[in-house]
C-alpha cells in the first residue's frame, strides 16, 4: 500500500488534482477520490502520524470492512469435506450448505469449491499399505 502514502503526499504536499494523482500513480480517478474520502472520514492529517508508518495499520484504518470480512470467514475442514464427499449422496453443495449454517458469513459456493479444489491439488495421493 505504498501507493496510499504517495497518493496522500501528492495531494497534501504537492497539491495535485485527483486526475493528476491518478495519472501519476496509474490508478483510476475514482479510486483516488475513494481513498481521499476514506482519509477524510478517518480524519487523517498530513504528514501521517508515526503509528501509521506500518502499511497494515494504515490499510486497517482506511479499509476496516476488508479486515473484518477476512476474520469472519473461517476455513472449512477440507479433510472432513473430502471424506464426506466419498459417501453416497453427499455433494459439495450439501456440504457448503452445512458450512454456511455453521458459519453464516462464510464463503459463497463458488469460492468454497475453488478453495476445496486448491486444497485437493495439494493433498497427498499416496496410499500406505502395511504388511
Amino acid at each position: 500500500m505504498r501507493k496510499l502514502r504517495e497518493l496522500f503526499r501528492l495531494r497534501y504536499e504537492a497539491k495535485l488534482t485527483t486526475r493528476s494523482i491518478a495519472t501519476s500513480l496509474g490508478i483510476g480517478n475514482g479510486t483516488v477520490c475513494d481513498y481521499l474520502g476514506r482519509a477524510r472520514a478517518a480524519k487523517l492529517t498530513w504528514p501521517l502520524p508515526p503509528e501509521l508508518d506500518d502499511d497494515e495499520a494504515l490499510t486497517a484504518l482506511l479499509f476496516p470492512e476488508d479486515a473484518k470480512a477476512l476474520a469472519e470467514r473461517p476455513e472449512p475442514d477440507w479433510a472432513h469435506v473430502h471424506a464426506e464427499l466419498k459417501k453416497k449422496g453427499v455433494t459439495k453443495q450439501l456440504l457448503w450448505q452445512e458450512y454456511l449454517q455453521a458459519h453464516p458469513g462464510g464463503y459463497q459456493y463458488s469460492r468454497f469449491c475453488e478453495r476445496y479444489g486448491r486444497w485437493l491439488a495439494t493433498a497427498s495421493v499416496t496410499l500406505r499399505q502395511e504388511c
